[in-house]
């Protein structure tokens, strides 16, 4: 445990020094471990395991754009996201890793206390075994404090979910390399460092206020009850009425395509990539890791063409804090939507159209002053299958002048009733869990706010 952050950052410089990671491109066809199908140009590992890339036909009566075909990730396996905790002289403290995925930006980031595939933690790919796998495995050492199956980036994945976890240990576990106890407070500073708290990470910490006092149930009835100050402008029947809704009104299918016949995307020069360079690239990659289950391995990544924006415009409501939160259906949703950011997108991929064709609300994001952010962070998305993606993310205090009225698929809702909402799984889309773990250390940037 450290004494301060200043040994942590000296421990995780160490680590990166101590280790000796690689990660140069490749060609996608003369990647080692896959294969390209003849008959349709997917491309999938030898084993059947792990992952493919596919393409898609989507079709939805809920997107500007209704009808379109995409190369996208098949992941059918549940991964495992795990946290450990321990309470020690009072204090939550989580066991974190110090682990390299070959798409992060700096390679080298903090993960959860397990962060594997069901591929990898099976053995696949015949390397080591998953350090502290049995505190995630039932009959454990531990109690669950959380355990919820999640979806990812539904842009990006087909269906795809991992089961995010939280769990309790009374007694003191060996510490091994790579891995380091932090305070929870040490963690929420470390949530405003631009990449260095994972993807996996911030999902699993969206889930930590259950660990706490209090049910999510008695604080949402403290917050909505009629005339306190602070009560939430809906109930929380109200808000699932509302997600109810919007999913029944709407549709989404999918339909298989091969990959090498997805319209607009072309395979050349060992990528694939669309004509107009929007959106993303598909690209292979060599990587080499001293410390992880396998040193040497080849694999696809998506790199997208920009950074993205991730935020929720917020403003007080009966003294409340209220975020505006999306009805959002994406490519690889899987129950037609989920909650998700006021705004979430690729800005550059609107470049040149006129403001009736730009996401709702990027202008109002794109236009905030300085005092009015709340949260300001740029952090990086899962570096084990996107290549070098950023997602800049803001929660905006837009203020009184904000009117409440809002289009059918978006809804004003507490901070805590949206975490409320995480304890189910395909409720709360990725984004909007990650933007939730970068508030929790926020309460008196809100209150500042209102005063």
């Amino acid at each position: 445990m450290f004494r301060d952050l200043s040994e942590f950052y000296a421990w995780f410089s160490e680590r990166n020094k101590n280790n000796q990671y690689e990660v140069h491109r490749m060609p996608l066809e003369d990647m080692d471990g896959w294969q390209v199908a003849e008959d349709t140009g997917d491309i999938a590992h030898r084993s059947g395991k792990f992952f493919s890339v596919r393409g898609v036909a989507v079709s939805t009566d809920h997107r500007d754009t209704t009808d379109w075909t995409q190369p996208i990730i098949v992941q059918p396996e549940i991964g495992i996201l795990g946290i450990i905790v321990r309470v020690v002289d009072g204090a939550v403290h989580c066991l974190m890793q110090a682990k390299m995925e070959p798409g992060n930006i700096n390679l080298l980031q903090l993960s959860p206390t397990v962060q594997a595939t069901r591929s990898n933690y099976t053995r696949v790919h015949q390397g080591s075994p998953v350090p502290y796998l049995e505190h995630f495995a039932a009959p454990r050492p531990g109690g669950a404090v959380f355990d919820t199956l999640q979806s990812e980036q539904g842009s990006w994945f087909l269906n795809k979910r991992n089961r995010n976890m939280i769990v309790e240990v009374a007694e003191d576990i060996p510490v091994h390399d790579d891995f380091c106890w932090l305070s929870f407070d040490q963690v929420t500073v470390l949530l405003k460092v631009p990449n260095l708290v994972n993807m996996d990470s911030r999902t699993v910490l969206s889930g930590i206020p259950f660990f706490f006092s209090g049910s999510y149930g008695d604080r949402v009835r403290l917050a909505a009850g009629s005339g306190v100050p602070g009560g939430a402008l809906h109930s929380v029947e109200h808000l699932l009425s509302w997600f109810t809704e919007i999913k029944s009104r709407y549709s989404l299918s999918r339909a298989p395509v091969p990959l090498r016949d997805v319209p607009g995307w072309t395979r050349s020069g060992g990528v694939i990539s669309r004509a107009d360079g929007k959106h993303f690239t598909v690209i292979g990659v060599d990587v080499r890791a001293s410390n992880r289950e396998v040193g040497r391995w080849s694999q696809p990544l998506l790199e997208p063409t920009g950074r993205g924006v991730i935020a929720f415009i917020g403003r007080f409501i009966r003294g409340a804090f209220h975020i505006l939160v999306h009805a959002r259906t994406e490519a690889g949703t899987n129950d037609v939507v989920e909650m998700a950011p006021s705004v979430s997108c690729i800005p550059s991929n609107y470049d040149g159209l006129p403001p009736a064709q730009r996401p709702r609300y990027l202008d109002v994001v794109e236009s905030a002053q300085d005092q009015d952010i709340l949260v300001d962070v740029v952090h990086s998305e899962e570096g084990g299958r996107f290549f070098h993606a950023e997602n800049r993310y803001l929660v905006i205090d837009a203020g009184d002048g904000f009117g409440l009225d809002a289009p059918d698929d978006y809804c004003w809702m507490t901070v805590d009733q949206l975490t409320g909402f995480v304890r189910y799984g395909n409720h709360v889309n990725v984004a909007a869990r990650c933007l939730l773990s970068c508030l929790i250390g926020e309460p008196a940037a809100l209150a500042a706010a209102s005063s």
